[in-house]
């Protein structure tokens, strides 16, 4: 079986370059998209293990496409990690209602970061 792949999205392309170079040297096999209606064509094309997504992109948001994928059998068991600078409370707990499966705040810390992705793909 070959790495795992991932699906990095985020708007943002210093972001993007920053978690996929990231992922990258650990050994995943990378996917980027750029919004949250690319993401949902690559989610189905690529069939990747997990999803990097940022929250607040142009169009569908990180927490539309994550309660999109949690609510289609077909994705819902890709699990989601939003990675965002909206830092509320109250935006982390609806991130996780949306059915993402960890929520952390920008700047990411790498080795958090590489913490959860370990946790959630075996």
């Amino acid at each position: 079986m070959g790495p795992q792949k991932i699906l990095v999205v985020d708007d943002s392309p210093t972001e993007r370059f920053f978690l996929a170079d990231l992922l990258a040297k650990r050994g995943y096999a990378v996917v980027t998209a750029e919004s949250g209606a690319e993401a949902l064509l690559k989610i189905r094309s690529e069939r990747p293990s997990l999803v990097v997504m940022d929250v607040v992109m142009p169009g569908a948001s990180g927490f539309q496409v994550t309660r999109l994928m949690s609510r289609d059998p077909e994705t819902q068991s890709i699990p989601v990690i939003l990675c965002t600078s909206k830092c509320a409370e109250t935006d982390r707990i609806w991130g996780l209602r949306q059915g993402a499966r960890g929520y952390l705040t920008k700047p990411i810390d790498a080795e958090e970061l590489l913490a959860k992705i370990a946790d959630l793909v075996h």
